[in-house]
């Protein structure tokens, strides 16, 4: 995942993968963190902590 800021605007980059269910079942997830992750972006002097789920319905 790639993350920046710029022109006031947090972009986020991250690679698409096939289509995988949630652990409820309910979605299939299309990218994602695993969890929180912690980057190089700095806002008031501290770390941004991203943590993201793309998925699409059943």
């Amino acid at each position: 995942m790639e993350v920046k800021i710029e022109d006031g605007k947090l972009i986020v980059e991250i690679d698409l993968q096939e289509p995988t269910p949630s652990a409820s079942g309910k979605t299939l997830i299309v990218a994602t963190t695993h969890g929180n992750m912690t980057t190089e972006c700095v806002i008031d002097g501290k770390n941004l902590v991203i943590g993201l789920n793309a998925y699409i319905k059943k």
